[in-house]
């Protein structure tokens, strides 16, 4: 997939294409898990119980499939950046696993920080290059530390320019939480724009946040027009498949533990 490889950035996604003989013309999004541009190939993260994945994963050498992408948005990381934090529950490493090629080749620093259930559900050490930090917190403490990934947070946010999330909403929104309240807690201070200062676009430039999140596309159109993937943004709806699936956690509404 040499043009998908060619154009991909972290965060975005691409569509696969039903086979031959499905009654319905279905695309399915596929997780960009990473990409080598000067090979043209593209890794993806499958789950062979998902729609339209299962047939992926079972497929033999040499066969095809088609591809639409890559689609959405993507994480924007700031050329001022130089230590990265990924933070992640479960598989949804995946979504956030192609920041870490990025960034080594432009070299950054790299932390990963992982929640499970279990050891049994921990993405394998061997799949991140020896360069990367990693750390991993499980629920049963069967591999390092007990408890939330959540608890590991607070020992990397004064290392971390940015930090960069995929998981369950609640964990996000919890995250969100931290991030919110990261500045007074580390004693940062915002520098308030001149009066006028706008971008070069002609519109105020939108504020930066230090924590990115990225939402899973799981059911859509891919052209915006159903709003099957809509989430509730800060100023009213936004499309995941559209608008993200990259957000900044200011751009997002993050509604109160029910």
């Amino acid at each position: 997939m040499p043009a998908l490889a060619s154009r991909a950035q972290p965060g975005q996604y691409a569509y696969v294409h039903s086979p031959p003989g499905w009654s319905l013309p279905l695309l399915r999004p596929v997780t960009l898990h990473g990409f080598d541009r000067l090979r043209g190939e593209v890794t993806l993260q499958l789950s062979p119980g998902a729609p339209a994945h299962g047939w992926l994963a079972a497929m033999a050498a040499g066969g095809r499939a088609t591809f639409t992408g890559p689609l959405g948005r993507p994480f924007r990381i700031d050329a001022r950046s130089h230590h990265l934090l990924l933070i992640a529950d479960g598989a949804a490493i995946g979504r956030l696993r192609s920041i870490v090629d990025e960034a080594l080749a432009t070299g950054r620093q790299m932390t990963v920080l992982l929640g499970a259930a279990s050891a049994a559900e921990v993405y394998p050490s061997s799949l991140l290059p020896d360069e990367v930090e990693y750390a991993v917190a499980t629920a049963d403490g069967s591999l390092g530390h007990r408890g939330s990934v959540l608890d590991l947070v607070a020992g990397y946010e004064a290392w971390a320019d940015q930090a960069f999330a995929a998981g369950a909403q609640d964990l996000l929104r919890d995250l969100a939480t931290l991030a919110n309240g990261r500045d007074s807690r580390l004693g940062v201070a915002r520098l308030a724009r001149r009066p006028g200062r706008r971008s070069s676009r002609g519109a105020s430039a939108a504020p930066r946040s230090w924590l990115q999140v990225v939402l899973e596309q799981s059911v859509g159109c891919a052209l915006g027009v159903c709003l099957g993937c809509s989430v509730e943004g800060a100023t009213g709806p936004v499309r995941v498949c559209r608008e993200g699936p990259a957000f900044g956690t200011h751009e997002l509404a993050w509604p109160d533990p029910a």
